[in-house]
């Protein structure tokens, strides 16, 4: 093994291990799109998966079929019929739909039984278990269009899936439901993921999907000024689906968007977008600290937020040890009460656990990110990577391309998340006006994707 390889490795595996302490014994519930497994991506999906369970995450797997049931109903020389977003289901669309899923049942059963030497999966013991966990019923007429066989998630047997789960099994779910007379009805994927990641109260639900996730600005294409918005806050994603028409396919912004907000309205922690276009999207998104699609994150859960006046002195609680050690340069009462719209907190039982401040200089496009401070009972539990998510958000909302540091003793933490020194000079005039050349701050800078 060379010496490259080692400093390498060690310095990512040291960085991974926190997100594999956090999310050992939590929910996952999976969506993955039927177009996935017809780009070849099942086998990939399969083995990181295994990976993540293997890690101690219990995971339930919900798979799509749309395009596989289109292919065999134009076999069969039968258009695929849609209205409202949904699947008309009539007895042929059904029968497609059935022998799809079993189709995809046994591929997937398959693909987790494939313990090949030299591979992910070499010495794993993946059990997948499928089961009648779902109830549904009709959709019914809507707007005079008679769905058929096509169906809504009723109930979930969360103490099935429960039990499925401590055993130390992966739940695989087709999206179907039957109803207590047993009829079949075809579910959306999306909805069965949803709606089981709300019933088990998950602490994930993520769509694997076509598209790369939600981009900064929704209603331009992407390109390099226009990257993913790699966490959206519950009420601007609710904001952004309030400004969009309804979402009838799933190449629309607002399509999978509405799922997750639903999921996070309805106690979800977290729901994710990524794309399966992306070798491993499942680890990035897991274990690397900036993500590859969109989260969107309940911020009340976080309880992390912007702070008023009535928070200057819970802020002074936690920076004065801070300011007495040299850390952090002291600050005045009347100066945290005159910016205090400048800061954004974590607050946990009404007892301030983290802070910064963001002073903008627009004429320069960047801004200052000031007085960052975790205190040292929550110091290690990623609240210092919330408020740096939060201000990086608040700056590309002012339109600014960069955010700045000026630090004397934690230059390796900010270096670790993407920012690069720079001299002094580099700053805006109005700040490097106020450079405290006795106190030699160093100068950091990240440029904001």
């Amino acid at each position: 093994m060379s010496t490259v390889f080692n400093f390498t490795f060690v310095p990512w595996f040291r960085s991974v291990a926190p997100y594999i302490h956090m999310h050992r014994g939590k929910t996952f519930v999976v969506g993955v799109v039927g177009e996935a497994i017809a780009a070849g991506k099942l086998q990939h999906i399969a083995q990181d998966l295994a990976l993540i369970q293997s890690m101690g995450v219990k995971i339930v797997l919900v798979h799509g079929f749309r395009p596989q049931v289109n292919e065999q109903l134009r076999a069969k020389g039968h258009t695929p019929k849609y209205s409202h977003g949904m699947r008309i289901t009539d007895e042929v669309a059904l029968d497609c739909a059935q022998e799809a899923a079993g189709q995809l049942r046994y591929e997937i059963e398959a693909a987790f039984s494939m313990g090949l030497p030299n591979t992910p999966m070499a010495g794993s013991t993946v059990r997948v278990i499928s089961g009648n966990f779902i109830t549904a019923r009709p959709v019914g007429i809507v707007d005079g269009v008679d769905f058929q066989h096509s169906g809504v998630v009723r109930k979930v047997d969360v103490a099935g899936i429960q039990r499925t789960l401590d055993a130390g099994s992966m739940v695989l779910l087709s999206p179907f439901g039957f109803s207590p007379t047993g009829e079949a009805f075809n579910l959306g994927m999306e909805e069965v993921a949803t709606s089981v990641a709300i019933a088990l109260q998950a602490d994930k639900l993520m769509f694997v999907t076509e598209v790369p996730g939600i981009r900064i600005k929704s209603d331009q294409p992407e390109s390099e000024d226009n990257p993913i918005d790699t966490e959206l806050p519950l009420a601007a994603a609710e904001q952004l689906l309030a400004s969009k028409p309804a979402s009838l396919r799933p190449t629309d912004t607002g399509f999978y968007l509405q799922h997750c907000v639903k999921a996070c309205k309805a106690g979800v922690a977290r729901s994710h977008i990524i794309p399966f276009a992306v070798d491993g999207s499942l680890l990035l998104e897991i274990y690397v600290h900036d993500g590859i699609g969109t989260m969107v994150v309940d911020e009340k859960l976080e309880e992390l937020r912007e702070a008023t006046a009535d928070d200057v002195g819970g802020i002074l609680q936690l920076i004065e040890p801070f300011e007495k050690d040299g850390t952090l340069v002291k600050r005045s009462r009347t100066e945290i009460e005159r910016d205090a719209d400048h800061y954004s907190i974590i607050e946990h039982d009404g007892v301030i656990f983290a802070c910064a401040a963001l002073y903008p200089y627009p004429e320069a496009r960047t801004g200052e990110m000031a007085a960052l401070t975790v205190s040292p009972q929550s110091q290690g539990q990623g609240d210092g990577e919330k408020i740096l998510k939060r201000i990086e958000q608040r700056a590309r909302a002012m339109g600014l391309a960069s955010i700045f540091v000026l630090t004397t003793r934690t230059m390796h933490w900010f270096i670790k998340r993407g920012f690069v020194p720079a001299d002094p000079d580099w700053l805006p005039e109005a700040r490097k006006r106020k450079y405290n050349w006795d106190r030699r701050s160093q100068v950091l800078v990240k440029k904001l994707a």
